[in-house]
């Protein structure tokens, strides 16, 4: 469990090509991507408090904001474009993309709540149902 947060904390999963659409779970989801955004932030808001406080720097206000710019939100702006990148190649490989249970800011089946990779369609495209134009626009 400590490595998973290793992991999440300093974004490694696509510096280490571990996330693709062949794995069973995906390692990123927009879940991680916030949880790794949030664990940051309190990380940078603590450290930042307790050294504001404790040398009395207060006129040093913004160098905690661009640590949050530059530790938080870039990183994970560019995990979501990974991820939907990711996710945009899934629904053209897959059978799942072109079914309306597929839930694409999930990557889930939504009938079988199982996220669905490449090597893994959890219906076997037994419950697939075509994506109509009135399911994109909803």
């Amino acid at each position: 469990m400590l490595d998973r947060l290793t992991d999440l904390l300093l974004f490694r999963y696509t510096n280490q090509g571990k996330d693709n659409n062949t794995n069973e779970k995906p390692y990123i989801t927009m879940g991680s991507i916030v949880w790794g955004g949030l664990v940051r932030t309190i990380l940078i808001v603590v450290i930042s408090w307790t050294v504001v406080g404790y040398y009395e720097l207060r006129d040093y206000w913004m160098v905690p904001l661009l640590a949050i710019v530059g530790l938080v939100i870039y990183p994970a702006y560019s995990q979501y474009q990974h991820f939907t990148g990711r996710i945009e190649v899934m629904q053209i490989e897959t059978l799942c993309g072109s079914c309306k249970h597929f839930d694409p800011t999930n990557q889930l089946c939504i009938v079988f709540d199982e996220h669905v990779s490449t090597t893994y369609i959890p219906c076997e495209g037994d419950s697939w149902e075509p994506l109509t134009y009135e399911d994109k626009t909803s």
